[in-house]
């Protein structure tokens, strides 16, 4: 009588090659289906799979390129919180669909993105989801337009997150949130204050996520027939230290202005040490927001009011989305709602100038 594994699930793949009296390579061939093995050896493989209660691990047959394709998810940098919440709703979603998910972290470096997208479509994964805001540049479209052609021809999906579309015909899905609508709600409340000279601290002038909350703080003003002030748009890039560096740039040049809008709240708080370490009182003395609404954001002191984007279901849907797809299904675009999270950073406009 045979007697069942007394570590049930636990087994390895040599285990169960010793049972079978097979090698451990030949039980990887039956297992993975892509080598062909005798009908008699697969039968002893796997009744001893049976009897061992042996199973397969789904990451590492996705890694050796067999079983369920794995799906990689590729951004500048992995240590942006926005970021983070993102990957967290792609692995999470991943997982629940038996998927291992792969990260790069490209870090601005157009050649490394290609490369581990080359990669990936050797390994036919599942899918390629590209995150973050780019320059919006022909020669952008054309590379991003090749890799979904690419990616397809294997039976992977592009999906682009954050990203400007391609254009019909490019099968890649697009899923984005309201970028500049949350930034016109945003600078809407911050003007029904009463602020009429709102500095803003924007991110790089190419960027198109930076383009799209600056185009809404723009909008905002001349909807209420108010002429904003070119003086008062300034550019950096999204991190805390750059807030840091503009607001004092403009404490030291003495812009006058009565709020802040910062176009991350990593950008606020640096902004935020900034007006603290000028003696500054938020909201008494100057008004200040944000946009992402990550986790520290209602941490701070004041608690920061900013435009809440929801990172972790954008990478639950450019999952679940590229699961549901033909590779080569036609261009799709999907839109995400944003809203303004009002705290205590932000308060009616006074007699005092931020300079």
């Amino acid at each position: 009588m045979t007697r069942k594994h007394e570590d049930a699930g636990r087994s390895t793949i040599r285990d169960v090659a010793a049972r079978a009296g097979v090698s451990a390579s030949t039980v990887s061939r039956v297992l993975g289906g892509v080598y062909p093995v005798s009908s008699a050896t697969r039968t002893r493989v796997m009744r001893a799979v049976r009897e061992m209660d042996y199973v397969a691990d789904a990451r590492a047959k996705a890694i050796a390129g067999v079983g369920t394709p794995a799906l990689a998810f590729v951004l500048e940098d992995i240590t942006g919180p926005s970021f983070a919440h993102m990957a967290h709703g792609v692995e999470r979603e991943a997982n629940r669909h038996g998927h291992l998910c792969l990260v790069c972290s490209t870090e601005g470096d157009v050649r490394h993105e290609l490369e581990f997208v080359e990669m990936m479509r050797a390994q036919r994964a599942a899918a390629v989801i590209l995150v973050g805001g780019t320059a919006d540049t022909p020669e952008y479209r054309e590379r991003t337009r090749r890799i979904a052609e690419s990616l397809a021809s294997v039976g992977s999906r592009l999906v682009l997150c954050g990203r400007p579309p391609l254009g019909p015909g490019v099968p890649v899905t697009v899923i984005e949130y309201d970028n500049e609508g949350g930034a016109y709600a945003l600078v809407a409340h911050v003007l029904a204050q009463g602020h009429r000279r709102i500095l803003f601290l924007g991110g790089e002038a190419e960027h198109t996520t930076a383009q799209g909350r600056e185009r809404g703080y723009l909008a905002a003003h001349r909807a209420r027939g108010v002429e904003p002030d070119p003086a008062l748009l300034l550019h950096g890039d999204f991190t805390r230290d750059a807030g840091h560096r503009l607001m004092r740039h403009a404490l030291k040049e003495g812009l006058e202005f009565t709020a802040v809008v910062a176009a991350t709240d990593m950008v606020a708080a640096g902004a935020l040490t900034a007006l603290h370490e000028a003696g500054l009182d938020v909201p008494g003395d100057v008004s200040l927001a944000g946009y992402d609404d990550i986790p520290f954001a209602r941490d701070l002191r004041p608690a920061l009011t900013t435009v809440h984007v929801p990172y972790e279901e954008l990478g639950r849907l450019a999952v679940r989305t590229a699961l549901g797809r033909r590779a080569d299904a036609p261009a799709e675009h999907l839109l995400l709602g944003t809203h303004v999270v009002v705290r205590n950073s932000v308060g009616a406009a006074g007699e005092a100038a931020g300079g």
